[in-house]
């Protein structure tokens, strides 16, 4: 199509049961998406984890060594080992860290390619599809928190469970009394983080969901930042978005302390074990207690090699905690993500694109057979329902508001599925290996175009390979000469900013005039909100630029239906016209 404007309304309700509907699928998706890290990256972490163990060994026997009497030079082998194995340690940490990372990056990576084309290839009429301002806060803002999720956490779940077991077993070695502290200690960490873990998961949702409420709440207040002006509700607006953000500063401050709590939980238990095996060791090397080792009593370098290991018996747990948050975050993130991802009313053969013709095209016959259609779980908006539109027939859509005229129009453009019934376009179905073909022979022509900024030839071409004397006919037959020999190389804003209504419409007809392979022109309500003045060049524009090509008009206006051949009141048998 030469310009896709399609401002069918959504529902937020129907947004949010639908989003809930993928929830467990969303759940089982985050997990696998976590199960599926890097093996390399988690083998290379946890070694040099468990390089620590030699060199606490080494570093036990060189004071040992002393302090039994000899001389410094004993020392050196170890301390060059201890060096040697520190070096190899570094390398393999940092190894595994920039692999894991560069996988969780290539994840994220993917899984938002996969959301954008979902959310690229979702109809206009899809009631359940995101909001825009949403979708940009999830791939943007929120999808960043899945790269230490996924870099992280599975590492240092991995982490924590040989490690600690590798620990365990060396020094049960040499005390079963101090591997019985160790394990008594163990346990309480995890069972408090998960605890605490469970709450802060809670938490991070609400928080991710008020955030893209809230940018979705921001990004529709800025398109309509001129009506909120003319109907004097900014102070209203501001307000409520002041309100908004106090609300999302208490989520986030909410989430904050949870993670202090569980960091905070942990270091305890992790000094009062480190404590506890300490004590041992010291009164057992005074001769206090003369329990718990298997030789009948530790050495010096026993009991320092038993002390040198216990805080590495929690350093994994530990970083598990730092860690959790990000966990609860990045799984939010990972589920936002999944629904975005997750399908639903697609586009036709959205994917997939024809070249635009360049020759001139005949004028298309639209045939309708037993359409039926419905949003959702909605009451049928077509039932049975079917339409005739000869070539060059110019046919207006009349019905109240609801009443389906721009959901037909959408129909009949490709931009949804009917459940039921038969299209046709210049006698070719429209089907999903043809709805891209029929697309590119299609112009539609919405009251509220879409502008982007730029000049006004690149708002009319829209990077297609147009000729100079077609633009310069369009321009003439949308009656736009006066504007662009005004503006020249003036870019015009965002959205339109710095023209009328009226300029803005005319700009849609230019597009439409523009395109040779142009054989129907679906419009979609081309006058409304205009005065009468404008309205009636508007429509006589219309009528100048389909000459050859067939129109359908779905609108209100009185005046531009009795210009057509036919009025069709949706509901009602069609009334016959004379072309004008």
């Amino acid at each position: 199509m030469t310009s896709v404007d399609a401002t069918i309304g959504q529902r937020r309700d129907k947004r949010k049961a639908s989003a809930s509907s993928h929830l467990p699928d969303a759940h089982k998706a985050a997990e696998n998406v976590v199960e599926k890290v890097n093996v390399t990256a988690l083998v290379l972490q946890t070694t040099a984890s468990l390089l620590w163990i030699p060199q606490a060994g080494l570093l036990s026997i060189s004071v040992g060594t002393i302090a039994a009497g000899a001389g410094f030079h004993a020392a050196l082998w170890p301390t060059l080992g201890i060096f040697l194995l520190g070096a190899l340690r570094a390398i393999a940490d940092g190894a595994g860290a920039r692999l894991a990372f560069r996988d969780a990056r290539s994840r994220l990576s993917g899984m938002r390619e996969k959301a954008v084309e979902t959310a690229a290839s979702a109809s206009p009429l899809d009631t359940g599809r995101a909001a825009s301002g949403l979708v940009a806060s999830t791939l943007a803002e929120q999808a960043e928190a899945v790269v230490p999720y996924v870099a992280k956490f599975r590492p240092a779940r991995f982490k924590a469970m040989i490690v600690p077991l590798v620990i365990l077993a060396c020094v049960f070695a040499l005390s079963w009394t101090a591997a019985l502290i160790l394990l008594v200690a163990a346990p309480l960490i995890p069972i408090f983080m998960a605890l605490v873990g469970w709450r802060a998961k809670e938490a991070s949702e609400r928080q991710l969901a008020e955030m893209g409420d809230m940018n979705a709440f921001l990004l529709d207040r800025l398109r309509g930042l001129a009506t909120i002006r003319s109907f004097g509700a900014v102070d209203g607006t501001a307000i409520r978005l002041r309100r908004n953000a106090e609300d999302l500063r208490r989520r986030t401050m909410a989430v904050l302390r949870i993670a202090f709590l569980s960091s905070a939980v942990l270091e305890l238990f992790s000094a009062l074990g480190v404590a506890m095996v300490a004590v041992y060791v010291g009164f057992h090397l005074l001769g206090e207690l003369d329990f718990g080792a298997w030789g009948g009593k530790l050495s010096l370098a026993q009991g320092l090699f038993i002390l040198l290991l216990s805080p590495a018996f929690f350093e994994p747990l530990r970083e598990l905690s730092a860690v959790w948050h990000d966990r609860a975050s990045g799984k939010a993130a990972l589920e936002a993500l999944q629904k975005l991802a997750a399908p639903g009313r697609p586009l036709p053969d959205a994917l997939s694109a024809a070249p635009l013709a360049q020759a001139e095209t005949p004028a298309l016959s639209v045939t309708v057979e037993d359409l039926r259609f419905r949003f959702n779980e909605d009451p049928l908006v077509f039932d049975a329902f079917s339409l005739d539109v000869k070539p060059g027939e110019r046919i207006a859509l009349l019905a109240p508001s609801g009443g389906g005229k721009s959901t037909l129009l959408a129909l009949l453009a490709g931009l949804a599925k009917a459940d039921a019934g038969t299209i046709r376009i210049g006698g070719e179905p429209m089907q999903e290996r043809t709805a891209a073909k029929l697309r590119s022979q299609i112009a539609w022509v919405s009251q509220e175009p879409h502008l982007f900024a730029g000049t006004l030839l690149s708002n009319i071409t829209l990077g297609r390979p147009l000729e100079a004397a077609t633009v310069e006919k369009a321009i003439a037959a949308a009656r736009l000469a006066p504007l662009a020999a005004a503006r020249g190389n003036i870019p015009i804003g965002e959205n339109g900013l710095g023209l009328s209504g009226g300029e803005a419409l005319r700009l849609a007809l230019a597009r439409a005039a523009a395109s040779p392979g142009t054989g129907l022109i679906l419009a979609d309500e081309p006058t409304a909100h205009l005065d009468s003045t404008t309205a009636s060049g508007i429509t006589q524009t219309l009528l100048d630029i389909s000459v050859g090509r067939t129109l359908i008009v779905a609108t209100h206006d009185p005046e531009l239906a009795s210009r057509m051949d036919r009025v069709i009141v949706l509901g009602q048998p069609a009334i016959q016209r004379s072309r004008p």
